[in-house]
């Protein structure tokens, strides 16, 4: 009986913990492309568009986190791009409705789908983010990224 207790009690635990964790917008990233693209032009940086599905994608709760939610990843990232995440949670049918026509618009085929934009939103570079486990390792293959765009 007591391990049942303690099955149940972990299980609650790890229940409110992820959704605690996932129900608020994450610190330095933007929910609203539009007004990313618009303060992109401002500030002469690139977009980086994370497209994920928070509630429900193992790789995209990995990733949020191990890298999106590191300040390490954050200060990094946000000195050369301006962070979108746009969200597809099963658990909020109004955030993935709202966000739906990007994923037609963008033809993301998976999750959890990273898109670079220039600031014009013309794509640079796409690749699912689970590709790039480490903080380290992301911010090496934004810095590539910017350099191929650069040769282009």
């Amino acid at each position: 009986m007591k391990a049942i207790t303690y099955l149940a009690a972990f299980t609650l635990g790890t229940a409110a913990m992820v959704s605690s964790a996932f129900s608020k917008e994450l610190e330095g990233w933007s929910t609203d492309l539009e007004k990313a693209f618009v303060q992109a032009k401002k500030e002469k940086k690139p977009v980086l568009v994370e497209f994920t599905g928070s509630d429900w994608c193992p790789p995209c709760i990995a990733m949020r986190k191990n890298v999106f939610s590191k300040k390490e990843f954050i200060d990094g990232a946000s000195e050369k791009f301006i962070l979108v995440e746009l969200d597809f949670p099963k658990g909020d049918k109004e955030l993935k409705k709202k966000n739906d026509p990007y994923a037609e618009k963008y033809k993301i085929e998976g999750f959890p789908t990273v898109i670079l934009f220039n600031p014009d939103g013309k794509e640079f570079d796409r690749f699912f983010a689970s590709q790039f486990p480490k903080t380290d390792e992301f911010l090496a293959h934004l810095d590539e990224a910017l350099e191929k765009k650069e040769l282009d």
